[in-house]
């Protein structure tokens, strides 16, 4: 075993030199020449395009309408509980968030129940707005859209 390793150890090439590779001589202005820099045509290409050409003309814009008919308006329900401590927990987290909200109570046939509701909000911008902070705080909310 150790004639070998010897032997293996004969075989490999000095450390100085790394292979047939490194024995070539270097071509001529390969080491010299820098590699060439990217071009950019358009600058030159868009001023000379008209833009007015290649775009369709722009349609009229039409007017957006956020509000709801005069009888109808969003309701948000932040919850549902069966006590009305639960309910005034609720209400209060969300006093503390801005909001105005109210708790109603209701006799079923599944029995009492104290809902908690924000709003109304005649318009759906400010509803998603209200909504959107009761997300970022966890509270599960239910849109309820009403007519007068």
């Amino acid at each position: 075993m150790f004639l070998s390793l010897l032997f293996y150890l004969g075989t490999l090439p000095p450390t100085g030199s790394t292979g047939p590779a490194s024995t070539a001589e270097p071509t001529a202005g390969t080491d010299s020449q820098e590699p060439p820099k990217p071009r950019f045509d358009f600058y030159t290409m868009l001023p000379e395009q008209s833009m007015e050409e290649d775009l369709p003309a722009p349609e009229p814009a039409k007017p957006v309408t956020e509000t709801t008919s005069p009888s109808e308006y969003y309701l948000l329900q932040a919850g549902s509980f069966r006590q009305r401590e639960d309910a005034d927990r609720r209400r209060a987290e969300l006093l503390l968030l801005g909001l105005e909200p109210n708790v109603r109570e209701s006799n079923g046939d599944n029995g009492r129940w104290f809902r908690v509701y924000l709003g109304p909000f005649d318009t759906r911008s400010k509803m998603s707005k209200a909504r959107s902070l009761t997300a970022a705080q966890n509270i599960d909310t239910l849109v309820l859209k009403r007519s007068s």
